[in-house]
């Protein structure tokens, strides 16, 4: 064997043994680092969540719960540098069990032209309400630079039903025709922009647990005749998803 022949055996080798321990520590790193093998990947994330809260400002008597799934999609590779390197990830909610409790309270119902509380029938108001959720606009940024731990931001926009038309309005003021009149009501469908923040921990490979923090808007947009809304309020969840 030439000395030519034996240096190209030589180059030959160093190259291959180069390629396979570069390809051992991509697998190694992908083991070691569930959000690597998740990050390098433009997975679906399929998720179970139950969500809870409460009102604020003059809703503080607000309170919320809430049990559905996540569905996402990872549109974009890996992106950009450092503590904010992350991928885009476009998501749907579905909440098929959404409540609010709400203090209870009487109001009256009156006809056009009433002027006293005999013409007005009086009736409780408020309580609990029940209805679905769905948010099928959900802009999410997974920021991708832990192990382990996975943060993310968001954006989103969804729209609720209920039951009943909600929030609960009114009073005991039948010379009050905004507040006891025909046309006094809001309406069964309300629309719940929102933000918030979040975090996946990779508990084993393809498999997180899920924690977020929203403030969510609760309006109807005027939809019916009264639109006191939930100005905000501010929603914890928690939950387990698998990425395929």
């Amino acid at each position: 064997m030439s000395m030519t022949q034996v240096f190209r055996w030589v180059v030959g080798a160093v190259v291959v043994s180069a390629s396979v321990f570069a390809q051992g520590q991509t697998v190694a790193a992908s083991v070691d680092s569930p959000v690597a093998a998740v990050a390098n990947r433009t997975p679906w994330e399929y998720g179970a969540l139950v969500q809870g809260g409460v009102g604020l400002e003059q809703r503080t008597d607000y309170s919320f719960f809430l049990v559905g799934g996540h569905l996402g999609k990872v549109l974009t590779p890996e992106l950009g540098t450092g503590l904010f390197k992350g991928n885009f990830e476009y998501a749907v909610e579905v909440f098929p069990l959404w409540q609010s409790y709400t203090p209870k309270f009487q109001r009256l119902n009156c006809p056009l032209g009433a002027t006293v509380a005999s013409q007005c029938l009086e009736t409780t108001t408020g309580g609990t309400y029940r209805g679905a959720s769905i948010t099928p606009i959900m802009l999410r940024w997974n920021l991708t630079h832990g192990t382990r731990f996975m943060p993310w931001v968001q954006a989103a926009g969804g729209v609720v039903y209920t039951t009943r038309k909600y929030p609960g309005v009114g009073d005991l003021d039948p010379l009050d025709p905004t507040q006891t009149g025909p046309s006094a009501d809001t309406s069964v469908w309300n629309f719940t922009p929102q933000g918030g923040i979040g975090a996946h921990y990779f508990v084993k490979s393809r498999r997180s647990v899920d924690m977020s923090v929203n403030a969510v808007h609760i309006s109807s947009a005027s939809l019916g005749d009264k639109n006191p809304g939930v100005n905000v309020s501010l929603q914890l969840s928690v939950g387990y998803s698998w990425w395929k």
